[in-house]
């Protein structure tokens, strides 16, 4: 079983925990030190609790606090290449990041997270590429005790690939950013609009829950959407759009997905609760 909470998620600061127990990882440093320690200590965790962070990209709601990570903490930072030179560049990272660089290569990579941890303990990280105006932005398919993972934030468009990991996924985690009665009608100028839905911006509530139609499957335990805009969405249209495609999916025994799925909107600033993921197996 993993343990599984968004400290933060949305414009303001991203970071996401994930724990067997007996070793960590943390995907994005959008949040503080101080309050990294303190919503981990809150939750019986520590800064021990983890071993390494995951980049998603470099914008700077995911890498706000990556230096002053590196600085005080000094933990593997894994990305691929790319990315990395660009935090070697970068004014929040480009003074501390060097002794933490951990390249990600283009397949999969088995993190040794704790010296004494077996192989088959390890988690086993998959980067693959996403459509998104950073340098480089990437999600993630993550392997760690038969359980799989899926994290993919700030998306123009979903991939064929993206859709291949998440079908095979017992969890995932998705963006669903705005709603497009919102975005158009609001005071955006039409050029951040047009950044927004165009491809290489975000996706709206309607193509995650086009998505959420596409990748369900029995092992499908949860689902939680992630980067709500705070401008252009509300938890519960972000949460309605998923619900109806869940709920027009026959999953069997008179149910539909939305019976036996578990669905959550993250908060966009707070933590949110721990969520145990657990590895679906027929019966």
């Amino acid at each position: 079983m993993l343990k599984f909470m968004s400290l933060s998620s949305g414009s303001c600061g991203n970071c996401y925990f994930l724990s067997d127990g007996k070793a960590g990882l943390v995907i994005d440093a959008g949040v503080s030190l101080r309050r990294l320690k303190k919503t981990l200590t809150e939750r019986g965790f520590s800064l021990d609790s983890f071993q390494a962070v995951l980049v998603t990209h470099d914008h700077l709601d995911h890498i706000r606090h990556l230096g002053a990570w590196c600085k005080h903490l000094a933990k593997p930072v894994y990305a691929t290449a790319v990315l990395h030179d660009a935090l070697s560049a970068h004014t929040f990272t480009r003074d501390w990041i060097a002794p933490c660089r951990r390249v990600l290569d283009d397949g999969q990579t088995l993190l040794k997270l704790l010296p004494d941890l077996p192989e088959a303990d390890c988690p086993v990280v998959r980067p693959f590429i996403v459509p998104h105006d950073a340098t480089q932005t990437v999600g993630y398919f993550i392997t760690w005790h038969g359980i799989r993972f899926f994290l993919m934030t700030d998306a123009g468009r979903v991939t064929d690939e993206a859709l291949e990991y998440a079908s095979q996924s017992d969890s995932v985690v998705i963006e669903s950013n705005y709603d497009m009665g919102m975005l158009i009608g609001g005071p955006y100028t039409h050029q951040l609009k047009m950044r927004i839905c165009k491809g290489n911006g975000h996706l709206s509530n309607d193509e995650c829950a086009s998505a959420v139609r596409r990748i369900w499957h029995p092992g499908l335990r949860n689902i939680f959407l992630c980067h709500l805009s705070e401008n252009n969405n509300t938890p519960s249209l972000a949460f309605e759009a998923s619900a109806e495609a869940l709920r027009s999916i026959d999953a069997g025994n008179g149910c539909t997905a939305k019976d036996v799925t578990n669905l959550q909107t993250l908060p966009r600033s707070t933590p949110s609760c721990f969520y145990d993921i657990y590895h679906y197996i027929a019966e």
